[in-house]
This record gives structure tokens, C-alpha cells and sequence, in this order.
């Protein structure tokens, strides 16, 4: 059971989980989750596929009754409350807006559904086609908007009726790359204008890092690890969390030894590795150690590496060119697992060949080690 910190006093949260669980059969897809969103707040739930994220989000909606806890919104029990009498309202993947109708009409048609006046609906929508940066387009037909403008129509039919909470299911996954970043930094600038709290769900892991304030990481129905981005990425509190979060070499051995606040894990292959950052692991268990590659130092020569940290020497394997994301692969002497490394931004290394001996270093308050 975990629980996302908020300011407190009454008031402060829109969302309250309490002992939430849906079981399908024998399968745990929401496994007692108890959480609480802050009130304005973008709030992402991460995780790989079927772990339960889909099924939650649903649950908040009404599509799916919980089998037990509750689902508490702005204060208000959900215990039997259908999903078009809760102050929520949802974006899809597919964002399923009306083709026959003008931009204008798709963002109108919940408030004429509500009675809104012709007149009232025609100013509310104007106002939201201005907050989501796409002002004069009432009259525009959906099939000549790009993709991130379908997306922004999407988004303000829903913010126009100013639901207490905007559940969004993996919003950005059809758009392309270049597409989805640009979307990326729009959504989370016209979260902070409106102050809507939003409740995402993805199984990316970029989008969540840029995009929240807090983000859950779900694994098998349960939350591993709840935090601010920069919580997950430096202060991983699981083996789950640190692999999945980020780019991560992954080392598997036992440990060896302990030298104060220190342990040293050895590979099968021999391979010895320091960490300093160390979960509930005792000499001689089996254990995970995971080192990012922006951590490690690369060098021709030992020379070029820090002073007074260990250092190895591996031969290259490949070099993967990726602008400012390019990174070297290189195997230790003895070792059956290559290594990543991030090369640095001033190309000093754009020329190394396959087959090159280099040095690398890191300190072992850089490398995270679990139980296996």
C-alpha cells in the first residue's frame, strides 16, 4: 500500500484511492492501492503493459466497479456514481472526435448535451480554442487539423466542461516522434495554465519524466515507487524502479564483500563492480547492480579518468551515433555483458574504432544494488 505525499489540511486532494483492488480470476490487476492526487497537480501513473495502470484509470472513470476500497473525487464517495455523473471526463489514444462536425461543434457538443445556451457554449468554446493555442478554428472540419491539433481539439472538448479531474489513456501513442515531443511540453504548459490535475497514464517513461509533478511506477497491480521525476531517476527504492526508469546497465552476481557503506558484487564472468547505494542485501546473496551511462567516464587512458576511483579497461564494440544521446558499447576484459556508456558532448571520442581498448570509471555512489 502507498500513498503520494500532499499538502495537508482539507481540500487539498482531488483524488483519494483507498484499498482499491480488482481481481480478474486469479489475476491481481489493481492489488489494494491506496494514493491521494493533489489538487492541480499532473499526476502520472508509468508502467509496462498489463500492469494495471489501463484498469485503474477506468476504475476512476466508473467504467470498472473496484471489488473493493473506494475511489474518493474533490471529497465525494464514487460507491455507485455512473461514469456521466462524475466530475471526470477522458482522453483516449483515439481520440474519437466527430468528423461530421466543425471544431467549434466537437468542443460544444458536451456543454449543449448539459444545456448550456447556444450563445454561452459559442463564448466557452472560443475561450478554450484560444487556451489550447488554436484561436479562429471554430469552423474548421476535423479532417484538416495535424495530429496535434486533433489532440488539442480533443483535449478542449473535454476541459470545457471543467471536470474535477482529466484522466488522459496514453493520449500521444499515435502520433510520431517529433510530434509527441513538441505535444509533450504543450501539455504540460496548458495543465499549469488551466490548473485542471490531470491523471496520465503511459508506459513511456520521457513523457512521464517531463510531463508530472509525481509520478507512480506500477509493476503487477501494486506501486513500486511513488516521487517527483528527479526522485525516481536518482533514488530508484527498487530493482524494478531503477531498471525501468532511464537507460541502466543491469549486472547480475553476488555479493562479495562490504567495505563500510560499500559492497562489491562479482559477475559470473568475474567482473567486480562498487556501489555505495545499497537496498536490504547481505554477502554471499545473489544480487542486481545497475550503473547509468551517463555516470560512467570513458578514456583513452587511464590518465583522462578520475583520480582515486577504480577503473577497468573493456575494447569496443560499437559506437551508436545519436547526437547528443550517442553512447559507446564496450565488453570487459573476462565479461559476457557489454556496457553502455554515454559519450561526451565535446566529440573528443567521435572517432573511436570496434576493436579500441578504452578505460572507464564510475563511482560506486553512481551504481544502485538490490537483492535479485
Amino acid at each position: 500500500m502507498s500513498s503520494v505525499s500532499a499538502a495537508s489540511g482539507p481540500g487539498t486532494h482531488d483524488l483519494d484511492i483507498r484499498s482499491a483492488r480488482k481481481r480478474y480470476g486469479a489475476f491481481a490487476a489493481v492489488d489494494d492501492l491506496s494514493f491521494q492526487v493533489s489538487r492541480g497537480s499532473f499526476f502520472s501513473i508509468l508502467g509496462p503493459s498489463g500492469c494495471g495502470k489501463t484498469t485503474l484509470l477506468r476504475m476512476v472513470a466508473g467504467f470498472i466497479e473496484p471489488d473493493a476500497g473506494d475511489i474518493v473525487i474533490k471529497g465525494a464517495s464514487m460507491r455507485g456514481v455512473p461514469p456521466n455523473k462524475r466530475p471526470v471526463n477522458m482522453v483516449f489514444q483515439h481520440l474519437a472526435l466527430f468528423p461530421m462536425m466543425s471544431v467549434g461543434e466537437n468542443i460544444a457538443y458536451g456543454l449543449e448535451r448539459r444545456g448550456v445556451k447556444r450563445a454561452a457554449a459559442r463564448a466557452r468554446v472560443t475561450d478554450m480554442l484560444q487556451r489550447v493555442g488554436l484561436p479562429g478554428s471554430e469552423d474548421k472540419r476535423i479532417d484538416q487539423l495535424s495530429g496535434g491539433q486533433k489532440q488539442r481539439v480533443a483535449i478542449a472538448r473535454s476541459l470545457v466542461l471543467e471536470p474535477a479531474l482529466l484522466l488522459l489513456d496514453e493520449p500521444l501513442g499515435a502520433l510520431d516522434l517529433k510530434l509527441r515531443e513538441h505535444m509533450k511540453v504543450e501539455l504540460k504548459q496548458l495543465q499549469a495554465e488551466v490548473g485542471t490535475t490531470f491523471v496520465y497514464i503511459t508506459h513511456d517513461q520521457s513523457e512521464a519524466l517531463v510531463m508530472s509533478d509525481q509520478v507512480a511506477v506500477m509493476n503487477q497491480g501494486r506501486f513500486e515507487q511513488l516521487g517527483t521525476p528527479q526522485q525516481l531517476y536518482y533514488q530508484p527504492q527498487t530493482a524494478f524502479v531503477a531498471g525501468f526508469v532511464g537507460n541502466n546497465n543491469r549486472f547480475e552476481g553476488a555479493i562479495e564483500s562490504r567495505s563500510g557503506e560499500q559492497v562489491l558484487l562479482r559477475t559470473a564472468s568475474g567482473l567486480g563492480l562498487w556501489s555505495q547505494r545499497v537496498g536490504a542485501v547481505d554477502v554471499g546473496q545473489s544480487a542486481v547492480l545497475f550503473i547509468r551511462p551517463e555516470a560512467i567516464e570513458i578514456g583513452r587512458s587511464p590518465r583522462e579518468l578520475p583520480a582515486g576511483e577504480p577503473t577497468w579497461s573493456a575494447s569496443v564494440q560499437s559506437v551508436l551515433f545519436d547526437g547528443g544521446n550517442s553512447t559507446v558499447q564496450v565488453l570487459e576484459s573476462g565479461s559476457q555483458t557489454p556496457l553502455h556508456i554515454a559519450l561526451p558532448l565535446t566529440g573528443r571520442l567521435a572517432d573511436l574504432k570496434t576493436g579500441e581498448t578504452v578505460h572507464f570509471a564510475y563511482q560506486p555512489a553512481q551504481a544502485w544494488c538490490f537483492g535479485a
